[in-house]
């Protein structure tokens, strides 16, 4: 079987966007993540509106970013320039479900093409692509959690200009957008820490994944010549 190392490269880039993409995900689609954190931040009592609209507005507003026609937040009150806000959130959160899914099928192309015996991915310095997704992604994200973990608050501005340049208009009037009373500051921290706990467990999977694979006919010739 012939072994390639563009594929490698290809694929290691696969691997660490759909982890990427897949760990972000995860707080957008699982919805009883944001209803768990209703009770502990006391937002019935902080906003005054009941447990059921809270829920309402937030699965509204969330229907409408993941595709839906219309914009709205149930019983909550919302200006144009929220909704616009919300506009462009719809199409991040759409491209990483679009990353997410062209990675994954690219990794299953390729693991047909291996079964099939027509190509396999090199060996880059000795690892597999599963190594350096890995490691990649993980350097990257422990800079990140570092940087978030001394000043979350900044982290978060920053985060807002990289990815709606030249906007203002994620800094909302609660008596105009009322949404975002119930989406306080800690719940983005923690969805911040289920993403970056989803990274580092997937990294370390993925790494562990390479150290146990056996080396090929062409690695073990290789080492074999060194001794």
């Amino acid at each position: 079987m012939k072994t390639s190392k563009p594929l490698a490269v290809v694929l290691a880039a696969a691997a660490a966007l759909a982890l990427f993409t897949g760990a972000v995900a995860a707080p957008i689609l699982c919805r009883p993540f944001y209803y768990a954190h209703i009770g502990p931040l006391r937002l019935v009592e902080r906003t005054g509106y009941t447990e059921e609209e809270i829920r309402t507005a937030f699965d509204e507003m969330l229907d409408y970013c993941l595709g839906g026609e219309e914009f709205s937040t149930g019983a909550l009150k919302w200006s144009e320039s929220g909704k616009s806000h919300f506009t462009d959130v719809r199409f991040l959160f759409l491209l990483d479900l679009q990353v997410l899914a062209c990675s994954l099928g690219l990794l299953a192309a390729s693991a047909v093409l291996a079964r099939r015996g027509r190509q396999r991915p090199a060996r880059l310095l000795g690892r597999g692509p599963a190594f350096w997704a890995g490691a990649g992604l993980g350097a990257a994200c422990l800079i990140v959690a570092v940087l978030a973990a001394l000043d979350f608050d900044r982290a978060f501005r920053v985060f807002h200009a990289l990815f709606f340049p030249g906007k203002d208009n994620w800094l909302f009037d609660p008596a105009r957008d009322q949404i975002i009373t119930i989406l306080p500051q800690a719940y983005f921290r923690d969805c911040a820490i289920l993403i970056l706990a989803i990274l580092a467990l997937g990294c370390a999977a993925l790494i562990a994944f390479d150290l146990v694979q056996k080396p090929g006919p062409r690695e073990l010739h290789s080492k074999l010549q060194k001794i």
